[in-house]
């Protein structure tokens, strides 16, 4: 009995762990899959995301304990000689790392992205315009590395510098490759949303 509530206990952690970092995932998903309309789908998980935490370091604590406390006689005599992986220490071991890799993922999300493009599809710099677009969706700091990444591979675009505490992204481009519409056109596509545009 004990073993299932153990492998209950570290199902509930693993997920609430995938769960926490969600909203940091998808939009490297989006990247990858080319789904880009999914991208801030679940930021809405954002809010939660310290209480989950907090499920999977009192899950997996629990767990840690349930394994390493001693057992019964009563126990010990009822177990097989063949225990599955699935129920040894370094199951829970390589679930524990896993669960911190996902808690971290928002830390070293941005290193998966692409660096942003040299700026050689632009024409000269006094030619160059900014405007700032608000846009909704964004949770975190892999949502910036997002955007930035779409936006820097665009032609006439010299440079993107997006903001997730101010929810705005500031471009640089140049008027005569690229429109304002076109821009918006691009952000909407990585699945955020702007909602407003000033020059």
């Amino acid at each position: 009995m004990k073993t299932r509530e153990r492998s209950g206990l570290v199902g509930v952690g693993l997920l609430s762990a995938f769960a926490a970092s969600l909203c940091c995932i998808t939009p490297l998903l989006a990247l990858i899959t080319g789904t880009f309309g999914m991208a801030s789908f679940f930021s809405w998980v954002e809010p939660a995301r310290p209480y989950l935490i907090g499920v999977t370091v009192i899950v997996l604590a629990f767990a840690w304990y349930q394994q390493l406390s001693k057992k019964s006689q009563k126990e010990e005599d009822c177990q097989c000689e063949s225990s599955s992986f699935m129920k040894s220490k370094k199951a829970l071991l390589f679930i524990t790392l896993f669960s911190g890799l996902l808690l971290a993922f928002p830390y070293y999300s941005s290193a998966l992205y692409d660096a942003p493009a040299k700026l050689t599809n632009v024409q000269q710099q006094s030619n160059l315009k900014s405007v700032n677009f608000s846009v909704r969706g964004m949770s975190c700091a892999s949502c910036t590395a997002h955007i930035d990444g779409t936006l820097s591979k665009v032609s006439g675009v010299a440079k993107s510098l997006t903001s997730y505490e101010k929810a705005e992204t500031r471009v640089t481009y140049d008027p005569k490759k690229i429109s304002v519409d076109s821009l918006k056109s691009q952000i909407n596509r990585t699945g955020y949303q702007v909602t407003n545009i000033k020059p």
